[in-house]
């Protein structure tokens, strides 16, 4: 038989989300203290740390904002790059032939887009 008590994560987890939480509240507690001691009445107090707490959301809150448009716009760029077929390219794929100007690389439209000498074709 174990002599020690085996804790879950999840148990485990809630403890530590727990002392964070109090050591929260302590940090609050002590601030609104310092405020009453510099000589804010107890209402006024409990004001500005209310409104502190509310800057500090709004500015996680847009922060997130800001990092889930980044990531929506990150998978919408994989997800067209992932189901891009290339058929767009057809167009203007080259292909070795005979054309106006003799055989070489020729775009769609008849354009030679290889180096050569006209002067120098040999028929």
């Amino acid at each position: 038989m174990k002599t020690t008590a085996q804790t879950t994560f999840a148990e485990g987890l809630g403890r530590t989300l727990g002392r964070s939480w109090r050591g929260c509240a302590r940090l609050d507690r002590r601030a609104q203290g310092w405020l009453r001691a510099q000589g804010l009445a107890p209402g006024a107090a409990r004001a500005v740390s209310l409104v502190v707490k509310l800057a500090a959301l709004a500015v996680l809150l847009y922060s997130a904002f800001w990092l889930a448009l980044l990531l929506a716009f990150a998978l919408a760029g994989a997800w067209l790059i992932r189901n891009d077929d290339g058929s767009y390219d057809e167009e203007q794929q080259t292909e070795w032939r005979h054309g106006p100007a003799g055989f070489g690389l020729y775009t769609s439209n008849d354009l030679r887009v290889d180096p050569h000498d006209p002067d120098d074709d040999q028929t």
